[in-house]
């Protein structure tokens, strides 16, 4: 049974996400609809590609997903298809492909089959899941596409500057807990710091200062600041039972600094 996935920025509130599965739903006799995220941000690439690079692996491969985030098309980001990794996307060519994939595509088509409406204000459903459906039935990139080289990069968003003696990273994400995610990656950081002592220091709010890296939250008193590596390998920034980017302020786009010293 094939699997599509549907990360957007629609929300829960309105009817849109259910007009997406109705019109899979009416294509496909047998699929699996996964709801990865709804609540994206608007028009947040960042924040989408964020959520789903940590996530579609764990899907098995030939798994579909359509990001439906600032999906309008245009001569500059028109709607691709992208075969990688053993999964397909589809979405708008507007960066978010080069922020969530570190591989190179095994093929790219730009969509050139026509919308199943006559709006042109509702991809997800009318030019996406046409596409997802005909991946699912087993059909060819090549029969809804022609090929491209390459999407638009702005993977740069998402690379910490460094040089011997320090990171320099940003908050590339804020969770529903409040914790601030940095671009800042452990094998980064462990390839800078070389068992070395550093401080950690978050954007221009010089009094919050950390010099450990923990494991765990309750390695420090209830409502104190850590520094932690979760699961997706990023730096994170929480506070013990409490929200880090309220208490501290802390947004996206925030510099995060780590200096290294003998």
């Amino acid at each position: 049974m094939p699997i599509i996935t549907l990360t957007t920025d629609l929300g829960n509130s309105d009817h849109y996400v259910s007009a997406i599965k109705a019109n899979i739903l009416r294509q496909l006799e047998s699929v699996n609809i996964i709801d990865i995220s709804h609540n994206i941000p608007t028009f947040n690439i960042l924040h989408a590609a964020f959520v789903l690079k940590n996530v579609y692996k764990e899907f098995p491969p030939g798994s579909i997903h359509i990001i439906g985030v600032n999906t309008e098309s245009s001569e500059i980001t028109p709607h691709i298809a992208v075969y990688a990794d053993g999964h397909y996307f589809i979405g708008s060519d507007n960066g978010l492909f080069s922020l969530l994939l570190d591989i190179k595509a095994d093929k790219i088509v730009q969509i050139t089959t026509s919308s199943d409406s006559d709006y042109e204000n509702f991809a997800i459903k009318d030019v996406f899941v046409k596409a997802a459906c005909h991946i699912a039935r087993g059909g060819t990139l090549e029969l809804i596409g022609s090929t491209v080289d390459d999407f638009i990069n702005k993977s740069s968003k998402l690379v910490a500057l460094h040089d011997r003696n320090s990171i320099r990273g940003s908050i590339i994400h804020i969770d529903h807990y409040g914790n601030a995610i940095t671009n800042i990656h452990k094998r980064l950081f462990n390839d800078i710091a070389k068992g070395r002592k550093f401080s950690i220091h978050l954007g221009n709010k010089e009094h919050y200062s950390l010099n450990s890296i923990k494991k765990k939250y309750n390695e420090v008193p209830l409502g104190d600041a850590l520094a932690m590596f979760i699961s997706t390998g990023n730096l994170t920034i929480s506070l013990n039972m409490g929200a880090a980017s309220t208490l501290m302020g802390l947004e996206i786009n925030d510099t995060v600094r780590i200096e290294f010293y003998d």
